[in-house]
């Protein structure tokens, strides 16, 4: 546990270790499912997660959770204190919890989550549950990260289901109303199973399962629907390694980690080049409007070096 805390620690700080960590696990990842937890603020996901690990460890799978907590605008750290509202299972050799700061990155997710989801598979756990702080584009992200995705959603969430109808279609793989109990849950279950049904007849999709999303309801606090919840879960997951679809996820995932690596290595070339030498005379003529943009690209893209650093 010791050491995985402190490779994850590596990855979230962007050391220079990072490149030989993540060479040295890829043969390992491969054994352990990834379930994406999103939703918006007060949707109850880390008491979703609490339950389904505890569900987990009942049976006797390994655990890794990720919660992905807002930034602090001091610090940069994880704030909201995922691990204290799963203190039943911090003592537990079997659980391994981590909090993680979103950083600024893009769609409130961690830059290194993927990275981390990686090394906790890599250390054998069965399964590993990322919650995210369910704002903006999350859901899309999660999906790129997971194998499957949960939404969660309480009564209270119409205005945010309209503000994120067609994004939370795209993330969800399934859907389940948490606090069921509460005055409005019917009525959201009902509008979501109409919009579950209007997505997959319009085939405007990007699944690669064809059936509607399904609906489900729990009351997490109390630990009720959360049986039928995991049951779902594994009932997805069979119905896309029959199909040939998790590997399909999986390869789309490795792409989308490369292009993101070499937009990064590019970028950053590019800003060490343009501190100095000749870029920095030709951004000089931009700036100065002696030369157009276009033009100055097609100048300086051969002056870039792509030889190793």
């Amino acid at each position: 546990r010791l050491a995985l805390a402190r490779l994850i620690t590596h990855v979230e700080n962007r050391t220079a270790a990072v490149p030989a960590i993540m060479k040295a696990v890829q043969p390992r990842v491969g054994g352990g499912y990834v379930v994406g937890i999103t939703g918006p603020p007060g949707a109850g996901k880390s008491t979703v997660v609490d339950r389904l690990t505890t569900h987990l460890r009942a049976e006797g799978a390994t655990v890794g959770i990720v919660a992905v907590d807002p930034s602090s605008p001091f610090t940069g750290g994880a704030v909201l204190g995922d691990r204290i509202r799963m203190q039943a299972h911090a003592l537990d050799a079997g659980v391994f919890i981590r909090s993680m700061a979103t950083r600024g990155s893009l769609g409130g997710l961690a830059r290194a989550t993927g990275e981390v989801l990686k090394l906790l598979l890599a250390f054998g756990h069965d399964w590993v549950l990322v919650e995210t702080v369910g704002v903006g584009q999350t859901e899309l992200d999660v999906m790129r990260l997971a194998d499957t995705t949960v939404v969660a959603l309480v009564p209270e969430s119409g205005d945010a289901i309209q503000t994120m109808k067609a994004g939370l279609m795209e993330a969800a793989d399934v859907f389940v109303v948490n606090k069921a109990d509460r005055v409005g849950a019917p009525a959201l279950m009902a509008e979501l199973k109409f919009a579950a049904h209007l997505h997959h007849a319009s085939s405007a999709t990007l699944k690669e399962v064809d059936c509607e999303i399904p609906v489900l309801s729990c009351q997490a606090q109390a630990d009720v629907g959360i049986t039928e919840l995991l049951a779902e879960i594994r009932r997805h997951r069979g119905v896309l390694e029959a199909g040939g679809a998790l590997d399909a996820r999986r390869r789309r995932r490795r792409r989308a980690e490369l292009e993101a690596l070499l937009v990064d290595e590019f970028r950053a070339r590019v800003t060490r080049a343009l501190a100095g030498g000749a870029l920095r005379a030709k951004l000089d003529e931009v700036e100065a409007g002696d030369t157009d943009p276009y033009s100055a690209v097609v100048a300086m893209l051969p002056m870039i070096s792509l030889e190793p650093t």
